[in-house]
């Protein structure tokens, strides 16, 4: 029986998006989505791209892992950004002396923006229902 390996978690959200990241350190880079591979989960290049910056980024020190990812809620794209602020956070979890560098990148900031609540007398946030002279 294999000993379980350690992994460190970090957590990530973006809009409604909510993604909980568990990293192992391994031989080479894996990357699976909801028990999916990436390539699988996410069909557009442009947001494994978004993904994996993290793993690229420079003067960092990041080795290979095995990344496993939980996801649930938003759209693909704020899910792809809910894992990217995950993965970063469980690397400087990992090892301090990265946050410096991952901060510089962006990677460690969570984008604050969110739909704007409807309001009453209105047919959405902001749009006013069409005024008629007559």
């Amino acid at each position: 029986m294999a000993t379980p390996q350690k992994y460190i978690e970090g957590i990530g959200r973006r809009k409604t998006a909510s993604a909980r990241v568990r990293i192992v350190k391994s031989a080479e880079s894996r990357v699976i989505v909801n028990d999916r591979p990436i390539a699988e989960y996410f069909y557009a290049t442009a947001l494994q791209k978004n993904i994996l910056d993290v793993l690229e980024t420079e003067n960092a020190g990041i080795d290979t892992y095995e990344i496993s990812a939980k996801v649930f809620g938003g759209g693909l794209s704020s899910q792809s950004d809910a894992i990217k602020l995950g993965i970063a956070r469980a690397l400087v979890k990992e090892k301090a002396d990265r946050r410096i560098t991952l901060k510089r990148a962006g990677l460690l900031k969570r984008d604050p923006r969110a739909v704007e609540r409807k309001k009453f007398g209105l047919k959405k946030a902001r749009r006013r229902p069409q005024w008629s002279k007559r």
